[in-house]
């Protein structure tokens, strides 16, 4: 539960110092599919709420809740690529969109394939997606591909109980380039509580901000040690 600077943003009354609250779980439904040893399947779900919880001004709403409910095939790997170990490839269909009425509503459908190394300390997460189409008719944010991408590539170093990890996002195009960067580290507090910082600078950390390029700094804390 970070307490987070939202740094730049303006006007529609908002106070730049608000909360987010984040519940996520990720659940092996099915070992063995299709008669596969290293093959599973998970399920997952996470919300994501930005609570404006000290702008008394307008009685303190949430800002945003995001929703985002996850199906995965996992298939656990054993090969060599240039130095690193690959550990799984993930195939996954996953929903995103913010529940809100017509106007505000956000949402999209992609499929992915992700790809994890490991070399030692030093894990890296490569995902490319690509968008389910949408009628006009339907579509909330047809232009969400031009700044939130294509993909994504993550990397963690865990040094103990701390994780340090970076997340890039990029449309990759030469000219109206988009993406987004966000640095962490997450480092123990007491027992299983564990603290974090976090910045981030880029197009996408909400929904209904996507096409806006923010930079918000964040201190909480949470369960788990990082990603």
């Amino acid at each position: 539960m970070p307490f987070r600077n939202t740094l730049g943003r303006a006007g529609l009354g908002l106070d730049p110092v608000e909360a987010e609250l984040q519940l996520s779980f990720k659940i092996k439904a099915l070992e063995g599919v299709l008669g596969y040893d290293d093959l599973d399947f998970w399920v997952g779900y996470t919300s994501t709420s930005y609570w404006q919880a000290y702008n008394d001004t307008i009685s303190s709403p949430f800002r945003e809740t995001n929703y985002e409910p996850e199906a995965m095939l996992v298939w656990r790997t054993d090969y060599s690529l240039a130095g690193l170990r690959g550990r799984f490839i993930n195939f996954g269909l996953v929903h995103q969109s913010n529940g809100r009425a017509e106007g505000l509503s956000r949402s999209w459908n992609r499929i992915y394939a992700q790809f994890g190394f490991e070399r030692g300390n030093l894990a890296l997460l490569v995902r490319p997606w690509y968008r389910l189409p949408e009628s006009d008719r339907q579509d909330d944010n047809p232009d969400i591909d031009d700044y939130l991408g294509y993909g994504d590539l993550q990397l963690l170093y865990r040094n103990g109980r701390q994780t340090y990890s970076m997340l890039v996002r990029n449309t990759l195009r030469s000219d109206d380039n988009r993406g987004a960067l966000e640095l962490s580290w997450h480092f123990p507090l007491l027992g299983r509580l564990n603290g974090y910082v976090q910045f981030f600078t880029g197009y996408g950390e909400s929904l209904i901000d996507y096409d806006h390029i923010q930079q918000t700094l964040g201190v909480g804390i949470s369960l788990t040690e990082g990603i």
